[in-house]
């Protein structure tokens, strides 16, 4: 009978843990959150049939988040252990949830829960007017929470990948002038008019910190004189983010970008393509990409209509 107690009051204990905590995110914690996070997703896909998708990689981005703005990132611990990340960035007046992710062990213990409420108060600390974030499209437990927290389905968003080679094969010719992207003020002028077109918002930080990534390229696009967009391009082959200032000018920029990335050595190219973006859904299957897994937009009433812009992925936007 004591042996049974003993063992049902260690069941509860792991259930509920007395000691856990949620605090501020600090940089030495990045490394193990980018750890948990990749566990997180790798369970997740693989219980669905995609495998393992996720590989762990320097916290670059975290880190130049956490130091522009330390009130969105937060960790759930535990005796020392974290358990659990959340990692919020604002831009003007739109907020992105880049990143919820709970140890797979320790889910359904309202861990989430807790880290989102505080990712929510960061947005309305900010007073950003637009919430978004970018989930899988097959994570309905966490949709459930979100659309609890005001953000609904909004829209597909494709992860779309194929070998160079196939890409190559009859791909048009560049249809726009590139003009690599410097950190002139004329230069972020005009990326922050493409954007506030594009996705409401100007985010010359994170333009910055692109140029400061060695692996990525990127270029302003141009139809005679007028500059009409901007791309990146991956030393890995990736694609993005991109943003035009037409919607009529997003396959030609996509075209464009599709020749930079083929251009590169890269085993392969990919892009994350919006489910409302029809004609570059539809170069992408003729260049014979295909869909890796699908995304999902989840997002604050009255933002999230994305036709003039390309994510570069769901941490990033």
């Amino acid at each position: 009978m004591a042996l049974r107690l003993a063992r049902g009051l260690e069941k509860l204990c792991r259930s509920y843990p007395m000691s856990l905590v949620y605090r501020p995110a600090r940089a030495d914690d990045l490394a193990a959150t980018d750890a948990l996070v990749v566990s997180a997703i790798n369970d997740l896909t693989v219980r669905h049939g995609f495998g393992p998708m996720a590989m762990a990689s320097p916290p670059s981005f975290q880190l130049f988040s956490l130091r522009d703005d330390p009130d969105g990132l937060w960790v759930a611990e535990d005796g020392g252990e974290i358990l659990g990340f959340a990692w919020s960035w604002v831009c003007g007046n739109v907020w992105f949830l880049a990143q919820l992710f709970v140890d797979p062990a320790r889910q359904g213990q309202g861990i989430g829960n807790e880290l989102l409420g505080r990712t929510v108060e960061h947005a309305r600390k900010s007073g950003a007017a637009h919430r978004a974030l970018i989930t899988f499209t097959f994570n309905r437990v966490s949709q459930g929470l979100y659309m609890r927290h005001g953000l609904f389905p909004k829209m597909p968003i494709y992860f779309f990948n194929a070998t160079r080679a196939r890409v190559m094969g009859e791909l048009p010719a560049p249809p726009l002038r590139t003009l690599t992207i410097d950190g002139s003020a004329a230069t972020m002028e005009m990326l922050t008019e493409i954007d506030s077109r594009a996705i409401g918002a100007s985010r010359e930080k994170h333009h910055r910190y692109l140029l400061d990534d060695p692996a990525t390229t990127g270029v302003l696009l141009f139809t005679g004189n007028d500059c009409v967009g901007y791309s990146y391009i991956g030393s890995n082959g990736h694609i993005g983010p991109v943003a035009a200032t037409r919607p009529d000018i997003l396959r030609e920029a996509f075209t464009t970008a599709l020749k930079l990335a083929a251009d590169r050595s890269a085993e392969n190219v990919s892009a994350f393509l919006p489910g409302t973006c029809d004609s570059v859904l539809s170069l992408a299957i003729k260049q014979c990409m295909r869909i890796t897994f699908p995304m999902l937009l989840m997002a604050s009433p009255g933002y999230g209509d994305w036709t003039q812009y390309l994510p570069r992925n769901p941490g990033f936007m």
